[in-house]
Formats: structure tokens, sequence, C-alpha cells
């Protein structure tokens, strides 16, 4: 199978390296994750695709106003497990497209995507990030360049 087209809203499997992670030399993420797309853009002068996503997670947020939990059919639709799930607003990756950390779902070799986020759901978790970013309490890790 092939490399899906990056999109808002699609759902794909990523090595996701936290803030906290970066912040202590990191490089790499500690797991392997589904992470929605929230920006796919071509203004790298190379023609790269710049790509930013925001986590999905099974952590509950200690501050409910940085995650939008998932409704469980939209997990199921997903084909995510029987778990809760929560989009984070305040952690971001960006890289460019497929970049390095792209992984392909376990037991589907060869596929890396989830699927799409219904749209009000996208549009949700793209408000918070904005409204975080505004505020500057959002933080976006570059990962061109490890």
């Amino acid at each position: 199978m092939s490399l899906p087209v990056p999109e808002p809203g699609l759902v794909i499997r990523y090595s996701f390296l936290w803030s906290n992670e970066h912040a202590e030399g990191a490089t790499e993420g500690v797991k392997d994750r589904p992470c929605a797309i929230v920006v796919a853009a071509r203004s790298d002068p190379n023609g790269d695709i710049q790509t930013i996503v925001a986590p999905i997670t099974h952590q509950p947020p200690d501050d409910p106003t940085v995650s939008i939990e998932i409704p469980a059919a939209t997990c199921r639709s997903l084909g995510l497990d029987s778990g809760r799930h929560w989009l984070r607003l305040d952690e971001l990756n960006r890289f460019a497209w497929p970049g390095y950390d792209l992984r392909s779902i376990p037991g589907q070799h060869g596929r890396y995507d989830y699927g799409m986020l219904p749209p009000g759901l996208f549009q949700r978790l793209r408000d918070g990030i904005l409204a975080r970013q505004k505020a500057r309490t959002g933080r976006v890790i570059p990962r061109n360049e490890q």
C-alpha cells in the first residue's frame, strides 16, 4: 500500500515527540501513537508538504482545556482500541511529509492511516489549537531539524 495523501483531519500513526521529552534532549518519540493532521501545506521552497500533527492519547488531561475527548463512536470508526481517547490541543509536532516518524499501523503492514476525523470534531480541534497558539500556550516541536 502506498502512503496516504496528507490532509487535515487524517489520523495517522506517528512517533510523537512530547515537549518535555524534547526539553530533555530526546530527538525521537518514545511511543508510536495515532495523531491527527492539523495542517498539510506546500509552504516549503523545496515543495515539501509541511505537516503539523496533534497527538491522540489515553491519558486524561489534568487541565480539561488542553484536550478534546474523542467520542467512542469515532474511536470505533477509526479502529482505535476501546479505551477513552483525547486529542491534545497544546502539544504539536511539525515535519516535512512523510518524515522519518510515520509508522504503519500494527497488524496492517503498509497502512499508515486510520481514517478521517468527522468534520465537526476536526473543527473543534482546529479552533482549540488556534486559541492556544493565539494565547501562546501551545507548543510546536519541529522534527525536521533533528
